[in-house]
């Protein structure tokens, strides 16, 4: 390889590629879609046919959804030339790791925990993925329910505070940090 070759290899490019930046943007409007029906089905009154009819139904298959979107972003991203690190402060850069690794892996945590709450539970009709049944592969158990119910929730609540500091570190290096090359949101947008 020559020289001008290398150069072109490792130079950094300054942007996602358009597939991890449009799955991304997909990606996080559904888990705030999803945040909305959970709190909204969770307090209806279990006697509103929507509940279980329409809410519960979308619930699951918007998560499969997101589950599935989250697996083909990583096999992009371990596919594609992405830009190196931000020209962070090192406690920055370790956080900002730290943050989208537990992001990443709390995407593929908090859908399998609701998919093992939804096929435990006695009485309930398993997991469909928009119309089409999805197989259940664990027994009926009211007790794993209950454990797999109390992970769903709590790992969905540290989701988001994390998109939260997520969303607020773009938005610092953004509008407050002086340098531009830490400007994290122009690589996804």
């Amino acid at each position: 390889m020559t020289e001008t070759a290398q150069h072109a290899a490792h130079e950094a490019i300054d942007k996602y590629p358009t597939s991890l930046r449009v799955l991304h943007w997909l990606r996080a409007l559904l888990i705030f879609g999803l945040i909305a029906v959970g709190w909204t089905m969770t307090s209806l009154d279990d006697e509103m046919a929507e509940k279980f009819g329409e809410l519960y139904p979308l619930h699951k298959s918007f998560g499969l959804l997101v589950l599935l979107i989250v697996l083909v972003q990583l096999g992009i991203r371990a596919l594609s030339r992405l830009p190196g690190p931000a020209d962070l402060p090192a406690h920055e850069r370790v956080l900002s790791q730290v943050v989208h690794v537990a992001i990443y892996a709390l995407l593929l945590i908090v859908p399998l925990m609701g998919y093992a709450m939804s096929s435990t539970f006695a009485h309930s009709d398993g997991v469909t993925f928009f119309g089409l049944h999805v197989p259940e592969l664990l027994p009926k158990n009211d007790t794993a329910f209950r454990v797999f119910q109390l992970l769903h929730k709590v790992l969905a609540y540290t989701l988001l505070g994390l998109v939260v500091l997520h969303v607020a570190g773009a938005l610092k290096h953004r509008f407050v940090d002086k340098n531009p090359k830490a400007d994290v949101l122009s690589r996804m947008i």
